[in-house]
């Protein structure tokens, strides 16, 4: 290879969801954006394919300013190719080149026929997604070969993410194309396919024949191109410890390092307004229940916690059988404690449906009936009360105070009697708010059918299904998802495959309380980076040495232990986890991605460093440790009673935190007197 500069290389990242969501990816690329233009600037260039449905609204076009690209994209013009280069409308505003496959379908036969001379990678005829992938691997590697001819001063980097832009790899390690190569896998193929069964995943992992399990699948055309990229590239990578456990078994290739995912955190930053959000968007909430629960509304809602799953609907690989099972068990025990707690545990999954739920439909209607009449009524009482008391003339004060019986009319005491008639319900609260296309085999459905969750009155768990995604222009629940996640008070994913987890990160951010497992990624990683989770509010369910009895008790626990917390604590403990999210911030994460970055221009271009080329990706990390704000609970003088002891006596006597913020007597607890010569010690 030439010799090029290393120190302000190119950067090209190529991924199937630039500028085009479909999954999780789009979401990585979009938010990691701002920090990877920060460091490269006009030397960053994103590379996807161009889906003019969505193109429109997520690129604005401009000139291509960069001589060698406007040149070889002219002679690609001239070929037949089109495409389309402009700024992504997203922080940062990456340049993003477009691809149009369809333009250049003609060649894809030749192209196939090439790929297996080359790569021996077969391709079957009827599979448009890899049709897809081989026309744009072909056309990322025609850009990216003639490019790197004619610019060769600079270094230049390829990333690419994913095995649906992993065709280029293999073609441009076979033509020696000058320049250096990363493969990052976000989930192996063969391991979601696997996990998709009911087949005993982590456990077995080293004694699957990879080719055969690939080839009953109908998958294996799909995995060699997996396996030829990760292969192929100069430095292989995943997101997550766990995942790159298993590419090693299943990929056959050791990852270099990982790569975790993170978060504009400045996008859900609300300092010290978090908790005021929580707040206000649990009224929200709380006005659904009440509609949803109508003629069963019996249970305090300043005693209610509600809790939440939420993503992709895969049945076992998000735990959602875990969860549901778990929630049957919180039930009983809270039953048993005769606790006051109430828990409404919300499943949101998008799965298919037909139309919304009359009963779920008529409850949000009368309830909204109702708390409208309320308010005209109360409106008309003040209305009353003002023009009373402005009357008064002198003499006895009491004639300038209306009558209590003179405060509601008959026509209003009727009125609010017909909306109060209207609450009445023969049936119970529904456990699903659609009707959904196949009610009868949803395996949901089913297991709380199997449980016996209907929502009785008895229950002390309420289940809703949910079987679409949250949006404000929602007649049911009209807020939109992050606001849901800001008023919820738990959010739970005990998920048995999950490369990372952005659904506990996000509540991790929000300052919202999580469960997730240590087969996801985002559980892996924090137990890397804290010595006790569960003080920052992030409980951590052992999926893979337990058995699915022992965890499924250990997530029953967890949630119980959170149920049995008094307000002031879980007001503490969002505070706590709310302060963890600067370390899933992109600022800290990309580092990462810088090290992958020079660890590939180290083996590309061995001469223009010195050292070791193992550069930080074996960092030992340091745990942080028990939260300094969780001293243990101070004892009051002349017993043995705590302070939340007594705050949790004083709630059941009918005191509340709302209205009592304080307490009625000084809480000092005071030191004896020490000599000078100590107190100076101690200062």
């Amino acid at each position: 290879m030439t010799h090029r500069d290393v120190h302000n290389p190119f950067l090209f990242e190529i991924a199937w969801e630039v500028a085009n969501k479909v999954g999780g990816i789009y979401t990585v690329i979009k938010t990691k954006a701002p920090v990877t233009v920060h460091e490269f600037g006009d030397r960053y260039t994103l590379i996807g394919p161009l889906a003019y449905k969505t193109a429109a609204a997520e690129v604005e076009s401009e000139n291509v300013t960069n001589p060698h690209m406007r040149e070889i994209l002219n002679e690609m013009t001239n070929q037949g190719v089109k495409w389309m280069y402009g700024r992504w409308l997203i922080e940062g505003a990456p340049h993003v080149l477009l691809f149009d496959t369809k333009s250049i379908a003609d060649r894809l036969d030749s192209w196939k026929g090439d790929l297996w001379n080359v790569a021996g990678i077969p391709s079957p005829p009827n599979d448009q997604e890899t049709n897809d992938a081989i026309l744009f691997g072909y056309l990322v590697g025609w850009f990216l070969g003639d490019f790197v001819v004619r610019e060769t001063k600079k270094a230049v980097i390829a990333h690419f993410h994913e095995w649906l832009a992993g065709i280029a790899i293999p073609l441009l390690r076979k033509r020696r194309t000058d320049l250096t190569t990363i493969f990052t896998t976000h989930a192996t193929l063969l391991g979601r396919y696997l996990c998709a069964g009911s087949v005993d995943f982590y456990n077995n992992i080293q004694h699957f024949s990879v080719d055969e399990e690939a080839g009953k699948r109908g998958i294996y055309h799909r995995y060699c191109i997996e396996r030829g990229a990760a292969h192929c590239a100069d430095v292989f990578t995943t997101v997550s410890q766990i995942t790159a456990f298993e590419a090693e078994h299943l990929l056959k290739r050791k990852p270099d390092g990982v790569l975790p995912n993170g978060l504009n955190v400045v996008k859900f930053s609300a300092m010290h307004e978090f908790q005021n959000l929580h707040a206000r968007n649990k009224e929200k909430i709380h006005n659904f229940i009440r509609g949803h629960f109508y003629g069963h509304y019996d249970f305090d809602l300043d005693n209610t916690l509600y809790f939440f799953t939420a993503g992709r609907y895969e049945y076992r690989n998000k735990g959602v059988d875990m969860f549901i099972e778990s929630l049957s068990r919180l039930n009983h025990r809270l039953k048993a404690c005769n606790s006051p707690m109430t828990v409404v545990a919300f499943i949101v999954m998008p799965a298919a449906t037909q139309s919304y739920a009359v009963e779920a439909l008529k409850g949000q209607a009368v309830t909204k009936q109702l708390q409208e009449t309320v308010k005209d009524i109360t409106e008309k009482i003040g209305q009353r009360i003002f023009d009373k008391a402005a009357r008064y003339t002198g003499g006895d004060i009491s004639r300038a105070v209306i009558d209590p019986t003179e405060l509601l009319t008959n026509e209003e005491k009727i009125l609010l009697k017909r909306r109060v008639i209207a609450l009445k319900s023969n049936s119970l609260p529904p456990i699903v708010t659609h009707n959904l296309i196949d009610d009868g085999s949803d395996p949901i459905l089913n297991q709380l059918r199997r449980l016996q969750l209907f929502n009785y009155s008895s229950d002390r768990v309420k289940v809703v299904f949910h079987p679409e995604f949250l949006s404000s222009n929602n007649p049911l629940i009209s807020i939109e998802y992050e606001d849901f996640v800001r008023g919820c008070h738990l959010g739970v994913f005990p998920s048995y495959y999950e490369p990372w987890g952005y659904t506990p990160a996000e509540c991790t951010v929000m300052g919202v309380p999580s469960v997730t497992t240590n087969l996801s990624g985002f559980g892996g990683f924090v137990e890397e980076i804290l010595e006790k989770s569960s003080d920052y509010g992030i409980y951590i369910v052992d999926r893979r040495l337990k058995s699915v009895d022992e965890s499924v008790e250990q997530l029953a626990d967890y949630m119980l232990q959170f149920c049995q917390k008094s307000r002031r604590q879980r007001i503490n403990q969002r505070n706590r986890t709310e302060r963890l999210s600067d370390l899933l911030d992109w600022k800290v994460m990309g580092m990462e991605y810088v090290r992958a970055r020079k660890l590939a221009l180290h083996r590309a271009y061995p001469d223009s460093f010195g050292g070791s080329d193992s550069d930080g990706f074996d960092q030992q990390k340091v745990k942080i440790p028990k939260p300094l704000s969780a001293p243990a609970s101070p004892r009051i003088r002349g017993g043995n009673i705590s302070v939340d002891d007594l705050t949790s006596n004083m709630q059941q006597l009918g005191y509340d935190d709302d209205e009592y913020p304080f307490p009625p007597f000084p809480l000092i607890l005071k030191r004896p007197d020490r000599p000078d010569s100590e107190r100076d010690l101690l200062s």
